[in-house]
């Protein structure tokens, strides 16, 4: 009997194992198929406290012009999906529950067709709104120009206070706009950016200054605007110092080269420009002059080099 059962439990073990335990060639691991999403920081024009229309950025995931585009606009919408990946301290401006009904974009030419909520702006925000959009979107590759529809109809003045808007719109329109004339004629148009801060956040705040043609070039008015720091109001800054000095400069087609003193370096020992004065001086004479790429030499000898698909 005391056999029988240490038979009986001996097969009981032995079952209990290959349950438990099946044999090595029954095990397979799992395969899942895993895809990996690409995310990318990408600038985006969204309200600071201050009503200014700054430049910040956002984790974006499309690639392609049309499906970011779509993506950026979504954020830009008040109350959107998106609205959680907003950084604090800024806002959306188009107006909630507007739809992005049509978008396509040829030659450069990105078409944008909104649904009626889109004019429930108010008016001292829907200038904004249009720099917010513009601004925005040129910063994709392939996108140059802009144009509006609303339920199918072109977008020909400022809903509220009726201003008549270009055919096209591109960064000439200008942001956050400064007016210093004494009449209409010849208008010159520099824009520049300060930066602003919010703890450790620093972004950018792009502005539009229009004044009569005084003579001086749109390149130098820019440094010494950026060395006239703060300017404006208080919370527009430049962090290049007073003591830096464009020696030269040179305007070729698509490509600026400017030539500083050692007072623009950051660092004399790593020969290093501060990370701000690059993006503050570059985007500014990109922006206004229109070009991709800006050099930054010291002693003739080039230390940073700057191009627009880098921007970040």
């Amino acid at each position: 009997a005391l056999r029988r059962i240490m038979v009986s439990t001996m097969a009981l073990i032995i079952v209990s194992v290959l349950y438990f335990f099946p044999e090595e060639e029954q095990y397979s691991p799992l395969v899942q198929n895993i895809d990996y999403v690409s995310v990318s920081a990408t600038p985006i024009y969204l309200i600071n406290p201050d009503q200014y229309v700054v430049r910040t950025t956002i984790a974006t995931t499309s690639e392609d012009a049309i499906s970011l585009a779509k993506e950026l606009i979504e954020a830009l919408t008040i109350g959107s999906d998106k609205s959680e990946y907003i950084p604090k301290h800024f806002s959306e401006i188009i107006p909630e529950n507007t739809k992005l009904l049509d978008i396509s974009l040829e030659n450069g030419l990105l078409k944008l067709d909104f649904s009626q909520e889109f004019l429930n702006i108010e008016k001292d925000l829907e200038e904004k709104l249009i720099e917010s959009i513009v601004y925005t979107l040129t910063e994709i590759k392939g996108i140059e120009q802009i144009m509006i529809f609303v339920e199918g109809t072109k977008l020909d003045m400022l809903p509220q206070s009726k201003i008549n808007l270009p055919n096209t719109l591109d960064r000439t329109y200008g942001i956050n706009k400064i007016y210093d004339i004494t009449n209409l004629k010849d208008l010159t148009k520099t824009t520049i950016y300060y930066i602003g801060e919010f703890g450790d956040l620093v972004y950018y705040v792009p502005v539009t200054k229009l004044e009569n043609d005084n003579g001086n070039d749109k390149i130098e008015i820019i440094i010494d605007e950026l060395k006239s720091s703060p300017i404006y109001e208080t919370n527009l800054m430049s962090y290049l110092a007073s003591s830096v000095e464009l020696e030269s400069y040179e305007e070729l087609e698509n490509q600026v080269t400017l030539s500083f003193n050692n007072a623009i370096f950051d660092d004399f020992t790593e020969q290093s420009i501060l990370e701000e004065v690059k993006y503050s001086i570059s985007l500014s004479i990109q922006d206004t002059l229109h070009v991709d790429e800006v050099i930054f030499k010291v002693n003739d000898e080039v230390i940073e080099t700057f191009k627009a698909n880098e921007k970040s």
